[in-house]
């Protein structure tokens, strides 16, 4: 997105370098942990043998041991760098002992949203990125061998709650959780209403770090929170979506767009709060309004500046970070967003994107519902076959007394 990319591969003593690849080939290895593997293969190897040892690593391999693992690193690297930059560390009680229940796609989403979801969602972005528009590596199999250890990371953080979850691939479980948040997602908060049943107090709860935290704390969210502009000018000015042009009226279309979407982010807000209780009918139809407007003002934008279908997938690229780059130093300036009175616009930018986010991340998991077998793979890979059998039995004898209920 710098432009150096192009940069370095015209240099004829960079193309066609075998001993560079070979190095990031070798180099990608070490990157999928077979050091931090290595010390637990050779303790194992001492007491019971090497035999023994090699057969308990390609076990816990195929228990996903290691999604797991990467998974909990997301959560202490999140946690640590919260309490790092803002303070205030707190006990989150996890429980003990041996409980089996299905967790709803509304419970891991609050639990895991910002702490793995989110930095998953842009990494992947970023691979996209670098698959769609890079050029090293692209005809070589290196490629693979530097992006597979990312994309691993990418794969453990959004779907490790899910994979891990009993029942996680059950269709009915999931249809259940589907209208369970959808529910969760559109009811306004309260006060005393617990994070559980609305998103609203669920969002307010999420931003307590920065309540109690000092200006260091907020400068220090606003500069990390750069990163997605930065993003956007090389979408905009690197990745041929502005025609080679470097003229300021591209840079400035793109935050057109960022203006327009707040300012029917506020009219649905104001429509919210005056027609929502008594008029349904009229709220939906102004939000259909709105959204039919917005669709066909940035039609006659893009047909106006001749961009094509490439520039508007690059544009959309660039346009997600920048609202979220928006929404972070938002809510880094809070008290002064609520002074010029467009909070609320923050806050509905903030419901799309995890509405946006929550469909993401669950369309994989209802089209793997859809398939039977693999609940039972599910259910096979978490349990010992003692208890796979005795939860197979119990789904039989309950159908059976659902269909004896039932004819009776």
């Amino acid at each position: 997105m710098s432009g150096l990319e192009k940069a370095i591969l015209d240099d004829p003593s960079i193309q066609q370098n075998r001993s560079l690849e070979s190095a990031l080939a070798s180099q990608s290895v070490f990157q999928l942990g077979l050091l931090l593997v290595l010390p637990m293969v050779m303790e194992t190897g001492l007491e019971k043998g090497f035999r023994t040892a090699l057969g308990d690593f390609i076990i816990m391999q195929l228990q996903l041991a290691s999604v797991f693992f990467t998974f909990q690193l997301g959560t202490k690297a999140h946690y640590y760098g919260r309490t790092i930059l803002h303070g205030g560390s707190k006990y989150r009680a996890t429980g003990r002992g041996f409980v089996v229940f299905h967790a709803k796609f509304a419970d891991n989403y609050r639990r895991y949203s910002r702490s793995h979801f989110v930095k998953g969602l842009e990494l992947m972005i970023l691979l996209i990125v670098y698959q769609v528009y890079g050029h090293s590596y692209r005809s070589s199999n290196v490629y693979l061998f530097v992006t597979f250890s990312i994309w691993f990371l990418v794969v453990s953080w959004l779907f490790a709650p899910f994979v891990f979850n009993p029942s996680g691939f059950e269709w009915q479980k999931t249809v259940d959780d589907w209208t369970d948040w959808k529910k969760w997602l559109g009811n306004r908060g309260g006060i005393g209403l617990p994070q559980d049943r609305s998103w609203e107090s669920w969002w307010d709860g999420e931003q307590e770090h920065l309540k109690n935290t000092d200006i260091r704390g907020r400068v220090l969210e606003i500069i990390l929170a750069l990163r997605f502009l930065i993003y956007q000018y090389g979408i905009v000015y690197h990745l041929d979506i502005a025609h080679r042009s470097k003229s300021l009226l591209v840079y400035a279309l793109s935050w057109l767009v960022m203006a327009t979407v707040l300012f029917v982010l506020k009219l649905v807000s104001m429509g919210r709060r005056r027609f929502r209780t008594d008029f349904q009918l009229m709220f939906r139809i102004l939000k259909g309004l709105l959204f039919l407007g917005f669709v066909s003002v940035m039609t006659v934008l893009f047909v106006v500046c001749g961009l094509t279908i490439s520039d508007v997938f690059a544009g959309i690229l660039g346009f997600m970070p920048t609202g979220w780059a928006f929404l972070l130093i938002g809510q880094a300036c809070k008290p002064l967003l609520r002074k010029v009175r467009i909070w609320d616009s923050v806050k509905e930018l903030a419901r799309a994107y995890d509405y946006v986010m929550g469909i993401v991340i669950f369309v994989p998991i209802a089209v793997l519902s859809w398939f039977p077998f693999m609940s039972e793979f599910q259910t096979r890979l978490l349990f010992n076959q003692a208890f796979s059998r005795g939860l197979q039995i119990s789904r039989i004898l309950a159908g059976k007394k659902d269909a004896s209920v039932s004819s009776n």
